[in-house]
């Protein structure tokens, strides 16, 4: 009965909402034909400055709207791991840390470092890391797949094009309240030394942890924090997390009867190339966006391609 009382509020407030931008609209257009009769040039510019704002406030309902799913207001949890391409391919999934850290900082969103496994010469073979901020996970879902680089390498002493791919997991950050059955019998727990660089504890004691969930084989490690109980704490979070991603996977793909995000994180099955050579040009699979300035994507600027993703969701 509460949540029925609760939709029904919201559903309320979404037509007062809507019925106030009609109206406004409505008198910009009445202030705009009086502009017109009297070739008053002031009353003009203000019938305009009112149909932009109109204009912002129907944008922002939109964006509303793109953003209805259940857990679209949750923190999101990320994980990056890098794929075929070996050197290349740890770079390119470092590339993709650094991508998502300048949009969280542009977004004035925080980010906390759970886990990263550095590479063999450079980047990260995985990193997985939390972004706190509204709307974070409905804005970052849309990332959720798999990225292909192409470039000449930097590693290659021939300078020969090579082409790299990492994957892209987001998960919704799991409130308490809601249930995830997690049996203890059914965790494998382990301990190690941190990968991470000195420190009294980092390196020296076995602080860091992975939980393994034997029925489904799902792993989740975190070796940032100083102590292990903290960590252990972290990693359960982990592992509920992607246990409800798994949960929601699962009725989504019985609703379409099919199991498209199997597909999807295959390697090869990229959502988004970034090309570097022989041309620049950043290009989503999904939605056929096309952005040239390769360079100011990988420094955080993709709030088009999830925009364009999140219309194509809702338009079908």
């Amino acid at each position: 009965m509460q949540s029925l009382l609760k939709e029904r509020a919201a559903l309320d407030a979404k037509a007062t909402h809507w019925e106030k931008q009609r109206r406004a609209l409505d008198d910009a257009g009445v202030l705009l034909d009086l502009a017109v009769e009297a070739d008053d040039l002031s009353s003009a510019r203000e019938a305009e400055a009112a149909a932009r704002s109109v204009e912002g406030a129907i944008g922002q309902m939109e964006f509303a709207r793109m953003l209805s799913g259940e857990q679209d207001r949750a923190q999101a949890m990320v994980s990056i791991n890098a794929g075929a391409g070996g050197t290349d391919a740890q770079d390119w999934a470092d590339m993709l840390r650094r991508m998502y850290f300048r949009w969280c900082e542009r977004k004035g969103f925080s980010v906390e470092l759970l886990d990263q496994q550095a590479g063999d010469e450079a980047g990260v073979k995985s990193v997985t890391f939390t972004v706190e901020g509204e709307w974070a996970y409905g804005l970052l879902r849309s990332e959720n797949g798999v990225h292909r680089l192409v470039r000449i390498s930097p590693f290659d002493a021939n300078a020969r094009r090579q082409t790299s791919f990492a994957a892209v997991f987001v998960y919704p950050e799991v409130d308490d309240a809601i249930e995830i059955e997690i049996r203890e019998e059914d965790l494998e727990w382990q301990t190690f030394r941190s990968g991470g660089a000195g420190g009294q504890h980092v390196n020296k004691t076995e602080s860091a942890v992975r939980v393994i969930h034997s029925p489904t084989g799902v792993v989740a490690s975190c070796q940032m924090e100083r102590s292990q109980h903290k960590n252990r704490s972290m990693a359960m979070k982990m592992l509920r997390a992607k246990l409800y991603d798994i949960k929601l996977r699962e009725q989504e793909a019985k609703i379409a009867g099919v199991h498209a995000q199997k597909k999807a994180i295959e390697w090869g099955n990229q959502i988004r190339s970034y090309v570097m050579a022989p041309y620049t040009q950043a290009n989503d699979h999904r939605t056929e966006l096309k952005v040239g300035d390769v360079a100011k994507v990988l420094d955080g600027e993709i709030d088009q391609f999830i925009r364009a993703y999140l219309l194509m969701g809702k338009n079908g």
